[in-house]
């Protein structure tokens, strides 16, 4: 259940309950796609560096390890020892993005694993299975993410193809959340805003998925390649449509500039790779911008990251260190950077939510939107 606390514009403060603890919003979910975030770290450490809501996905842990073998396990919470809330992306997004060979019609997909070219098929209702199994806190419904650009003709079809999967994706749901030994019979659905970067369509599909009253609604198909004037112009257009007494995600998305000017149009919940993905190749996050660990300039440097951060990476180690770590290829280096960098977005995002409290939002944006992502 969302709780809307207080707002500055557009910009939303609030609480989102579930059985799996409360999350005070607007929050950042770090991404750990097989059950674990890629550069060695574990549940445990999520604790350390504010993580609030783990995400994992459906199609990965279906293709590997099964999502059998995780409900046997008891779940995801007990197979991977984080006890926070836990979102399941669809696998919808992996489909069309991995998948070889693949077959979309009305009752799903027909497509190839990528990992060893089995055939599988995921509609709706396997959508919803497979993340029953998983016991996720909440679930996104199947939908089909298509290009940018899309030609309009198809992306109207795709909308309309994805609503009727969403009732499909609702009706299965209520189904599996009322048999007796489902891992988490509390599960949340979200629906996902579709339309490519036709704000009409953006703004029907909306309306149309508005109508279904789930637990929360996601924008879906953006940060896929298109400008960010085009996701900021969608957002300011489907926002108004979206439902004010539940929660709001923006998928995929981004930097910490991106983030902020989301907050600033009414979104609550994010996620991106891109923090962890870039802290694996020594690109790091500080207060003063974007730094390289590989550049020669900080070979003998004996600053920490960043001086003004308090994550373990930067209380502990020099950049000259860690960069040495990855010259000489150590894992550590990734493991290091990965701390960092997500202890840079959460510890962002308490700073949004500290700066609603205090009504200085808009002078927090005008003070970092640019900062955060300018290379030094």
């Amino acid at each position: 259940m969302y709780k809307l606390i207080k707002k500055q514009g557009n910009a939303r403060r609030g609480e989102f309950e579930t059985v799996h603890g409360t999350v005070q919003t607007p929050a950042f979910m770090n991404v750990a796609t097989c059950g674990a975030i890629k550069g060695a770290l574990s549940a445990v450490d999520l604790k350390e560096i504010g993580c609030q809501v783990m995400l994992s996905n459906t199609y990965h842990l279906h293709v590997r390890p099964g999502d059998s073998l995780v409900r046997e396990m008891g779940g995801l919470h007990k197979f991977t020892n984080w006890s926070g809330p836990i979102l399941t992306d669809s696998g919808g997004f992996q489909v069309f993005s991995l998948a070889k060979l693949r077959t979309i019609k009305e009752e799903g997909v027909f497509f190839q694993s990528h990992v060893d070219g089995r055939h599988i098929f995921m509609g709706p209702e396997e959508s919803m299975q497979i993340q029953s199994n998983l016991g996720s806190t909440i679930a996104m419904a199947f939908d089909e993410c298509v290009e940018n650009p899309a030609e309009y003709k198809y992306a109207k079809q795709s909308c309309e193809r994805t609503v009727r999967w969403l009732e499909r994706c609702k009706a299965e749901m209520a189904r599996l959340n009322s048999l007796p030994d489902t891992v988490n019979p509390n599960q949340l659905l979200f629906g996902i805003n579709q339309g490519s970067t036709y704000d009409d369509l953006r703004v029907e599909n909306m309306k149309q998925i508005a109508e279904l009253d789930l637990d929360g609604y996601a924008i879906g198909g953006l940060a896929v390649g298109e400008p960010k004037e085009d996701m900021y112009r969608i957002i300011s257009a489907v926002e108004p449509h979206m439902p004010t007494d539940k929660i709001r995600y923006l998928m995929g998305v981004g930097t910490p500039g991106n983030i902020i000017e989301a907050v600033y149009r009414g979104v609550d919940l994010f996620d991106c790779v891109m923090p962890s993905r870039n802290a694996r190749h020594g690109h790091l996050f500080t207060q003063k911008g974007i730094i390289n660990l590989n550049n020669k300039k900080y070979e003998k440097d004996s600053l920490p990251i960043d001086p003004e951060c308090d994550c373990p990476a930067c209380k502990n180690f020099s950049r000259s260190y860690i960069r040495h770590l990855f010259k000489a290829k150590e894992m550590l280096a990734m493991r290091l950077c990965v701390i960092h960098n997500l202890y840079f977005y959460n510890t962002l995002m308490e700073r949004i939510r500290d700066s609603l409290d205090n009504g200085t939002f808009d002078e927090f944006r005008e003070k970092y939107v640019d900062i955060y992502d300018t290379r030094i």
